[in-house]
């Protein structure tokens, strides 16, 4: 009855409206799944980000960096719905990008989504697509503020969301997503692997330059302020992913079913690699190692969720386990160079821009001929299939997107600082105080006594450290370097580097 008097509805009205077919074998279930997977990507950001990033960092900064990432949630959907979805889903303008425009008017919102440079339509609404795809570009931006944390001047940030999002976010969404000339390449991605996590950590890797590195007591002792809210963080996170990948066939098919599983089935082997190496190298397990071993083997295996097999997805995980613990915690620290003037707070390149390639060379080697056809793409597999030139579209793919944030974030920060007078950093007071100083807020509230003893920006008895075997961190030369006899003293260290 709602049905029929719906249609009654959009028959009287000037607007074609979407509705369920149930003779074609279409109900309602695909837009109830597409709602439920962008809630669930949604939640990724708000709050599990926002929680984590709050947890990770030193109290002194818990409110500054849980306040990016709510203010860039907020920052990309306006943005989004004005000119970001059709400029990265619309109609064709250049090979990279399309026509720009929004998405406000009751009519685009009803109709059935459809992507006119690719020439597919989904079965439900174009709103639910325009929701479901801005949890993605927002979450973009939420990782690439893990990198910039401890020091970014936030009036900084609040024009760099917009630029970024508009001249990085939506090259890369619709040239491999929206209809594109990589998509017409042939470059697999299926739910962000370049597009999210290789673009923010290049541009959480380059931005970091531009804008220096944190105080060098922030970097000498970075324990976080409450390793239960990382853990909290990380586990909506975990979660958050089946929607994440799930929600990328547009439909409640078989292959999101086949994406959700091997999301966990990946990011499970890849927390247990990472916890193995630390434990092999470090001779101790690590909460916070742990957590960045799931991060990894999540963005390893999103560029591939539905298009590789369950052992694929078991080999991708020792992969996003053990290659971004060696260049997070082996080259980076005899890159002295990298360490000294790319201070990526959160390490956001090792685990989303190295992740993100490690994801996408393991797609161009183990996509099936099912999996892509599941999909709905006509790529003949990756290598494993007999389809070698898979494997150079994906790194021509990752070539394109490395370059493109490398040049355009550094661009941003050069306008932002030089054209619209605006610092990149925080003035030295905000760089001691933290919080109270930026916002005039504070995370935890002591009490009086608790206060006197430990002053407002002090760290002492918080109990425990991250890594006891990464935090013995004794006296710091003046560039805020551990010297050489410390370092022979303390054994192999990390630099406390956590995302």
């Amino acid at each position: 009855m709602a049905t029929s008097t719906a249609s009654a509805a959009a028959a009287a009205s000037s607007v074609v409206w979407w509705t369920p077919d149930p003779k074609a074998g279409v109900g309602s279930g695909d837009n109830a799944w597409q709602l439920t997977a962008a809630s669930l990507v949604a939640l990724q950001s708000i709050p599990g980000l926002l929680v984590l990033y709050a947890g990770i960092m030193k109290r002194k900064w818990a409110i500054n960096s849980a306040f990016m990432a709510l203010y860039a949630f907020a920052s990309v959907l306006l943005c989004w719905v004005l000119w970001g979805y059709k400029a990265s889903f619309g109609e064709y303008m250049l090979p990279f990008v399309a026509k720009p425009g929004n998405v406000l008017g009751i009519d685009t919102m009803l109709k059935q989504s459809y992507l006119p440079s690719i020439g597919v339509g989904q079965q439900f609404p174009m709103a639910t697509m325009v929701y479901f795809q801005f949890v993605f570009a927002a979450i973009t931006l939420v990782i690439t503020a893990g990198a910039f944390l401890g020091r970014m001047n936030f009036y900084a940030w609040m024009i760099y969301v917009p630029l970024w999002l508009t001249l990085c976010y939506t090259v890369g969404a619709y040239s491999i997503w929206g209809g594109g000339f990589l998509f017409k390449l042939g470059v697999i991605d299926y739910s962000g692997g370049y597009v999210i996590h290789l673009s923010s950590g290049t541009a959480g890797f380059i931005g970091s330059y531009w804008i220096g590195p944190r105080l060098g007591s922030d970097r000498a002792d970075a324990r976080p302020s409450n390793i239960l809210a990382v853990l909290i963080g990380a586990g909506i996170l975990w979660v958050g992913w089946n929607g994440f990948n799930g929600g990328d066939p547009y439909a409640a098919s078989a292959d999101a079913g086949v994406a959700v599983l091997n999301t966990n089935l990946c990011t499970a082997v890849s927390l247990l690699v990472w916890t193995g190496l630390d434990i092999a190298y470090f001779k101790k397990p690590s909460v916070i190692g742990a957590v960045q071993g799931m991060i990894t083997g999540l963005v390893a295996i999103t560029p591939a969720a539905g298009v590789i097999a369950g052992w694929g997805a078991i080999l991708l995980g020792v992969g996003s386990g053990s290659v971004p613990w060696f260049t997070m915690n082996i080259l980076a620290k005899k890159m002295t160079f990298l360490e000294r003037n790319f201070d990526d707070t959160l390490g956001v390149m090792h685990t989303h821009m190295v992740a993100g390639v490690v994801g996408g060379f393991g797609t161009g080697l183990w996509a099936t001929v099912d999996g892509c056809a599941a999909f709905g793409l006509t790529n003949p597999g990756g290598a494993i299939a007999g389809n070698g030139m898979q494997l150079g579209y994906q790194i021509a793919g990752a070539c394109f997107i490395i370059g493109w944030n490398l040049v355009w974030t550094s661009l941003i920060m050069l306008f932002i600082k030089h054209v619209l007078r605006i610092p990149l950093r925080m003035t030295e007071e905000q760089l001691l105080l933290g919080d109270d100083a930026v916002h005039g807020e504070d995370a935890y509230v002591l009490g009086p006594c608790e206060a006197h003893a430990h002053g407002s920006g002090s760290i002492e008895g918080r109990g425990g450290s991250l890594h006891s075997h990464d935090l013995e961190l004794g006296a710091k030369d003046h560039h805020g370097s551990t010297t050489s006899a410390e370092k022979e003293k303390a054994g192999p260290s990390r630099e406390p580097n956590y995302s």
